[in-house]
């Protein structure tokens, strides 16, 4: 498991879980929206819930760590359950799945770029490793509906996943055995995360192309 220092394993554990079942409800959702049908919601819960640490692991060179341990299917299964039958009362409490979400993106940042920096991936490598990590079930359930990631278009949500992976590499380069760089890397991604849901802030996109107007 991917342990920071400083952290007691068993709550990483049930934090990732937490996370996990979070970002499966988020696909498990939008599943809802886009109409799909029952087997279709369990299928965007599983993906947004573990492609993100698929990922890292099959690019590290590993196996996937949540195909081994059942805990990680239990509860993306779970999460598509309650999507597709509970998904009203879900809506109601938005606020709070966004609070949930951002909790998970910071967990799973911070712990998925520490899995690759100890296993022996460069510095760079393994913050970019530890942001898909977070995001990159959300990319892939978008990339499955055919639209554009909303985290290459709008949302505060790949720089925080950035920024709380390099604190945990940071960690792991001085050799400190401390908790207070991964968990201030897990702060930052919730912070910024939160004050951009709640400020409604986006990233700067490139002003559209002015037209050249044609003489008559």
């Amino acid at each position: 498991m991917d342990v920071p220092p400083g952290f007691d394993p068993t709550v990483i554990l049930w934090l990732n879980l937490a996370g996990t079942f979070v970002f499966g409800l988020s696909g498990g959702l939008a599943a809802v929206h886009a109409r799909l049908d029952f087997f279709g919601v369990l299928v965007l819960a599983a993906v947004v819930g573990l492609a993100g640490g698929v990922m890292r692991d099959l690019l590290i060179g590993v196996p996937p760590a949540t195909f081994r341990d059942w805990e990680y299917l239990a509860v993306v299964a779970a999460a598509g359950l309650v999507s597709f039958f509970a998904h009203s009362t879900l809506e109601r409490i938005d606020r709070g799945v966004q609070v949930f979400d951002a909790i998970g993106l910071s967990v799973f940042c911070v712990t998925g770029a520490t899995k690759a920096i100890t296993s022996g991936v460069g510095p760079v490598p393994a913050v970019l490793l530890g942001a898909i990590t977070g995001i990159g079930g959300g990319i892939l359930r978008d990339v499955l509906l055919n639209e554009t990631p909303t985290v290459l278009r709008q949302e505060l949500y790949a720089i925080p996943a950035l920024l709380g992976a390099a604190f945990a590499v940071t960690a792991e380069e001085l050799g400190s055995d401390s908790a207070v760089l991964p968990l201030l890397g897990a702060v930052t991604c919730f912070a910024i995360r939160m004050l951009g849901v709640r400020r409604g802030i986006d990233m700067p996109t490139a002003p559209p192309a002015r037209r050249r107007r044609r003489d008559d």
